[in-house]
């Protein structure tokens, strides 16, 4: 069986989390940025286009405008007189499916050529090795400078200080002492760190900084689709209030809202067979009904409460918590790409194909007879639109404001009532 049709679910409006220690760092980052060669970004492979940090994208720009990159043309620099490179390290690759990456590097450097983007898994010691190297090689490339500063950014929890642990022992031989305190809840580094030693020979140091939220996660649909997808990512299960989950309080979450969108996400992953079924009973078929997938899933486990009424509540928190442990693994690795299949011509509705948590695509007839080339032609091109459209609703956002608070808003409007006030009494 294959879901024809995979409604989106009613999602509760985001919260926000945006402490002090975040809008410090804010605004010293153009200051960072003039002594710092390589930009070293972290973001969560489910999510590479939802934890890009937007709020940090100006003062990047101007940094590397500062260094001599042609405005007019990304890939070209006009005075080079050192290092200036942005990389894109995503984290967690074990956790898409490995059909998409390499279309997914493709689509990124078409539509983002001054970026470098690599997948990583800190489990993964050739990954570790191979971004030491890039950085190693970027030094060289610069013989007379005495050094090469890197500044690691990202989101909370996005895993920059076991990053930078890794990097450390991989670049320095013999024991090292874990430099950076790391851990599963986000918000554990809220300061500038001292510089970290990463490579001898050449001198490469790094900086780890404070994850950074969005200040406000936006309005209406895109708004409540990117909390909710900020909540699942991470591998926090415990279901008490105020914990914090990638930045956001789990607790402000209803745990079937959770349930709700990650039953729709694995089932847009893979709408012949999500990972899922193996949760429920015997021949088990696809559903986009919450009610009754916790039911049956409630039904399997034995999660009864009085009366012999079925404990959905409590299927919802096991159904999160299954995807956060394991779920995720085994939905990347049991993931295929169907472009290929036949599905039926006389469906209003064709079936959908996703990868990670921010691309998902309609089916069509353009992949039946394709070869295994043309097939990760076809799917770097969907994800090419899915970018497209992300930078349109981010611009979209922007030009009407729909990124700022409604507290934002009041305070700006207070501040400029204030300020005609004053000029008002001056003008007296």
């Amino acid at each position: 069986m294959v879901l024809m049709h995979i409604p989106i679910p009613s999602l509760p409006i985001p919260p926000s989390w945006f402490p002090g220690h975040m809008m410090k760092f804010t605004r010293m980052l153009p200051a960072l940025l003039t002594r710092t060669d390589v930009v070293l970004e972290i973001r969560d492979s489910r999510l590479p286009l939802t934890s890009i940090n937007r709020t940090l994208e100006g003062a990047l720009q101007k940094w590397r405008l500062a260094r001599g990159w042609d405005p007019n043309n990304r890939t070209r620099r006009i005075v080079n007189a050192g290092a200036c490179e942005r990389i894109i390290v995503l984290n967690k690759r074990d956790l898409v499916p490995e059909w998409g990456m390499e279309p997914f590097r493709n689509a990124m450097a078409k539509k983002f050529p001054d970026q470098q983007v690599m997948f990583a898994s800190w489990q993964r010691p050739r990954d570790i090795r191979n971004l030491s190297e890039l950085l190693v090689n970027t030094a060289r490339r610069y013989p007379h400078a005495m050094e090469l500063n890197v500044l690691v950014i990202g989101m909370p929890n996005v895993g920059k200080s076991t990053l930078l642990n890794a990097l450390r022992n991989m670049g320095i031989k013999g024991r090292t002492p874990k430099a950076f305190q790391t851990s599963a809840q986000p918000g554990l580094t809220q300061a500038l760190s001292t510089r970290l030693k990463v490579s001898l020979e050449p001198l490469v140091y790094a900086f780890d900084t404070p994850g950074v939220m969005l200040p406000y996660l936006g309005r209406g649909e895109e708004g409540a689709e990117r909390g909710v997808k900020l909540a699942l990512i991470e591998p926090d299960v415990e279901p008490v209030l105020s914990l914090r989950v990638a930045g956001i309080k789990e607790g402000l979450y209803d745990m079937e809202a959770l349930a709700s969108y990650l039953l729709y996400r694995l089932n847009v992953l893979d709408p012949m067979s999500p990972a899922y079924l193996q949760l429920l009973p015997e021949g088990a078929t696809p559903t986009t009904d919450l009610h009754d997938f916790l039911e049956q899933l409630a039904r399997r486990m034995g999660m009864i409460m009085r009366g012999a009424e079925l404990d959905t509540a409590r299927a919802a928190v096991y159904f999160v918590r299954w995807w956060r442990e394991e779920g995720g693994l085994i939905a990347a690795a049991s993931s295929h790409l169907h472009l290929s299949e036949a599905f039926a011509p006389e469906s209003h509705h064709p079936p959908m194909q996703g990868w990670g948590f921010d691309f998902q695509w309609q089916l069509g007839a353009e992949g039946r007879s394709a070869t295994k080339n043309d097939q990760a032609k076809i799917v770097q091109a969907k994800m090419e639109v899915c970018i497209d459209d992300h930078l349109a609703t981010i611009e979209r956002e922007e030009n009407e404001e729909l990124n700022v608070s409604p507290t934002q808003i009041k305070k700006q409007q207070v501040k400029e009532e204030k300020l005609k006030r004053k000029l008002k009494h001056l003008q007296r």
